[in-house]
């Protein structure tokens, strides 16, 4: 079991590390950001970690300035030896002057043997540059004072007999460079402000960017996609992957990128700065990390388990939202309003418990991690307090560890929110990456097809299609359709006639046989081009939201007057011009504001202003009443003359003029011929005739 654990641990974070370098390629166009980035994130880092540092020298060097004593006859002593390699000090008369933080390089049981043999002086001594007023003022007070050319020593526990003015005027020296650290601290850390702000100026922008790349990427994935792909996708889904998933990559680079960066750099800077002032209490300060290594790998695989399951539960969420507010109108008329609150109750709750098993996660990690930093200050505090006190740590250098200790877990106490962040955009980015790994287009062909010069002849030979692989919705289908002709397609429920439609556009590739225009498989021709030849008017009408010259030019480039045309030709031009706004008034989502004949009469307007040579009729009078139906067969009649069209529909009156009729059953042809021939056939159309005027006349 335990390895079993380990193997999907051990492939969950590979699949994450290959999520990760995908969203990294995302970068390569943004070098010119990125570098500067990553250079200010190095001086921002060096400058936080400089603060300690200029800490402990004005600790050490100005404020606490301690000098021990060593005799020069004592210079072959291999611990001197050490010190003085360290610290050359100043020499004075027959000793030299080491400072105290210098005597951390050797242990501190070497301090106590130079102690016990008198070569090192237990006392220490406060060195002051020469000065004739100073060793005048400081003589009189009978101070003990050591002096050649340019320095004077005099014991720091004398120091404290000096009156306040005679003490400032001792440590004047001290002041000047007091000061100076204290404006070089000030130009360090503005310098660190000043970085820190250009990079996450840069990795924000960096993570828009590439936030739009991403998301247009993923659009134009979507639009090249087969209806097949697209059918099999809930819609709320892929509006996730689109905004939100994406949405967690631009966090990655925004707030992660920004921050844990920087905190992994502080972190190893800590380290390298802990070894660099002590290396006997930073490798002690170490033994106490062990612990946070573990926890925060626990921490990993746990939060991102979380994290899944969150992203899991939001598109099921999304999902239902976007189904059943599209569909409200039905769960309305059916009075199913309870059951769909109960299903949306129980989805929404699902969702609670994924992000309350998330904060468990987070909720643990952190006081663990306060816990262990206490620890790490309370080792620090004790060790280094007892080389203090044995004089082989400064105190300088024990502040600057504090602060140092303290600047190592700062990042680690944010990292659960940094990584939760991390861990949302890798889900993120794996749910993106997986819709765009899906490629189900349909292959485009290399010639243009023009609507004008193409005469209009449709071919269907031996055409077989199915859905689903083993459920053939078409079978061995082969009918003509010669240029400028008007032919019906007709036939029961399920019977195929939308197929047809959806084949010759491509929408759908067909399993089977050949599709022709004027003699050439439709697959040669770009997709684009194929589609602007041959347009269909669907049943259901689907309008944008935007003016009513929108909907009808539909991203043609197309005059007043031509928008104006094609509403003419519908007999539509009277009742836009009738309402206040014109051409311009603003439709709703769906087109709502309009009547269903409205509707169905802008969507014959989109039509006639693209000029097709080929038309589909796609049971477009359907749900037209009797007044809109007689001005949209007048109209039609207009526009189909000297166009090939086809007219699927289920209302045969629309079709008795129809230059020849095809009758589709179970997915075969079953009958073709002109509205007397069949009636006479006395077949499945004269059946189907027969009973849709049986149910009229009951009407």
């Amino acid at each position: 079991m335990g390895v079993a654990a380990v193997r999907v641990s051990e492939k969950m974070g590979n699949h994450s590390s290959s999520v990760f370098r995908r969203i990294i390629a995302y970068l390569k166009p943004y070098k010119a950001a990125v570098i500067p980035a990553l250079a200010a994130l190095i001086i921002a880092t060096a400058a936080e970690l400089a603060l300690p540092f200029i800490l402990q020298r004005a600790v050490d060097r100005t404020i606490l300035r301690e000098y021990r004593r060593i005799d020069l006859p004592t210079e072959d002593d291999p611990a001197v030896q050490t010190l003085l390699k360290e610290d050359e000090g100043i020499p004075l008369e027959q000793s030299r002057y080491i400072h105290r933080d210098a005597l951390s390089v050797i242990p501190s049981d070497e301090i106590s043997r130079l102690m016990k043999e008198k070569k090192l002086d237990p006392d220490t001594w406060y060195v002051f540059p020469s000065d004739q007023q100073i060793i005048s003022r400081l003589s009189e007070k009978g101070l003990r004072l050591t002096l050649d050319g340019s320095y004077g020593v005099v014991r720091t526990s004398e120091l404290q007999t000096l009156s306040e003015e005679d003490l400032s005027l001792l440590k004047e020296s001290d002041r000047r460079d007091l000061k100076r650290l204290a404006w070089f601290f000030f130009l360090v850390l503005f310098a660190g402000l000043l970085a820190s702000f250009y990079q996450v100026y840069l990795m924000a922008f960096t993570g828009q960017s590439v936030m739009i790349d991403m998301r247009m990427g993923l659009f134009a994935h979507l639009l090249g996609q087969s209806l097949g792909f697209l059918t099999k996708k809930p819609v709320g889904s892929l509006v996730t992957r689109a905004t939100n998933d994406v949405e967690t990559v631009n966090d990655l680079f925004a707030q992660v990128a920004t921050s844990l960066l920087k905190d992994l750099t502080v972190m190893v800077g800590v380290l390298s700065a802990l070894f660099l002032l002590n290396r006997r209490l930073a490798f002690i300060t170490c033994l106490s990390l062990p612990p946070v290594i573990l926890f925060t790998l626990i921490f990993r695989v746990k939060a991102r388990e979380a994290y899944r399951r969150v992203r899991k539960k939001v598109s099921a969420l999304n999902t239902f939202l976007s189904e059943h507010l599209a569909g409200m109108e039905v769960v309305q008329m059916f009075a199913v309003e309870d059951d769909c609150y109960n299903d949306f109750s129980e989805s929404n709750k699902d969702l609670l418990k994924a992000n309350l098993s998330e904060m468990y996660v987070f909720a643990a990690f952190r006081p663990l991690v306060d816990l262990l930093a206490s620890v790490s200050i309370g080792v620090v505090l004790y060790w280094g307090s007892s080389m203090f006190l044995k004089a082989s740590l400064s105190l300088g250098v024990l502040i600057a560890f504090i602060n140092l200790v303290e600047k190592f877990y700062q990042p680690l106490k944010d990292i659960s929110e940094q990584f939760s962040i991390m861990q949302s955009a890798l889900a993120g980015g794996e749910r993106v990456f997986q819709t765009l790994d899906e490629d189900e287009k349909i292959p485009p062909g290399e010639e243009f097809l023009e609507p004008l010069p193409l005469q209009g002849e449709v071919v269907l030979d031996h055409v077989s299609f199915a859905y689903n692989p083993g459920e053939p919705v078409l079978k061995d289908i082969s009918f003509h359709v010669s240029p400028g002709e008007t032919v019906a397609l007709v036939g029961y429920t399920g019977a195929g006639k939308t197929t047809v439609a959806n084949l010759l556009t491509r929408l759908w590739e067909i399993d089977e046989g050949t599709i022709s225009l004027d003699g050439r498989n439709i697959r040669n021709f770009t997709l684009s081009s194929l589609r602007e030849a041959v347009l269909p008017v669907d049943q259901d009408v689907f309008l944008f939201q935007g003016t009513i010259r929108d909907n009808i030019s539909l991203g043609k480039e197309l005059s007043d007057e031509e928008v104006q045309s094609a509403a003419e030709a519908v007999f539509l031009h009277d009742y836009i011009v009738s309402l206040p706004k014109g051409y311009d008034t603003p439709l709703s989502e769906g087109g709502t504001n309009l009547s269903t004949g409205q509707r169905q009469l802008l969507s014959f307007a989109r039509v006639v202003a693209h000029n097709p040579r080929i038309i589909i009729l796609d049971e477009a009078t359907a749900s037209i009443d009797t007044h809109t139906e007689a001005l949209v067969q007048a109209a039609m009649k207009r526009v189909l003359q000297n166009r090939t069209s086809i007219v699927i529909a289920h209302r045969l009156s629309t079709i008795r003029d129809a230059d020849r009729i095809y009758v589709l059953s179970g997915g075969t042809l079953a009958e073709q011929g002109s509205h007397g021939e069949l009636m006479e056939k006395k077949g499945v159309y004269y059946n189907l005739y027969r009973l849709q005027y049986r149910f009229a006349d009951r009407g």
